[in-house]
């Protein structure tokens, strides 16, 4: 568990808040929608997996005999093999692109603070020593 830094000093706005923080960027909504992709696409690796056993079943009852069941057992075990691959690198590619916002968060965050750190500095050389 890392560091977190304090969240930035936020006015209200009153009721139209949120609208205005998606109006003017002042709050992401990538993390969100990045989920909703990510679920989307198991929907889909998921049907794709369904198509394969199907297919393999199809295969398998197209004609009569053992040979078109020792065809169809590859293809499926072939298939549920990619989808697993599929589910694996979707799973990877949501995550990347969660951790580069999740990377431009914490440098906003990190500049606000230096930004803060910096007006402080500043303020004390310019006030005049105390004697």
């Amino acid at each position: 568990m890392g560091f977190r830094m304090p969240p930035a000093n936020k006015t209200k706005r009153g009721s139209n808040s949120l609208l205005w923080d998606l109006l003017t960027f002042d709050r992401l909504v990538t993390g969100p929608v990045i989920h909703f992709i990510y679920w989307a696409g198991l929907g889909v690796v998921v049907l794709f997996g369904f198509g394969v056993v199907g297919a393999a079943v199809g295969l398998a009852l197209k004609e009569p005999g053992f040979a078109s069941l020792l065809l169809a057992l590859p293809v499926m075990v072939a298939g549920l093999l990619v989808a697993s691959a599929m589910v694996l690198l979707w799973r990877a590619f949501c995550e990347f692109y969660v951790a580069i916002f999740r990377i431009s968060e914490d440098l906003r965050a990190l500049r606000q603070t230096s930004d803060a750190d910096h007006a402080l500095l500043r303020a004390r050389r310019e006030t005049p020593p105390q004697i």
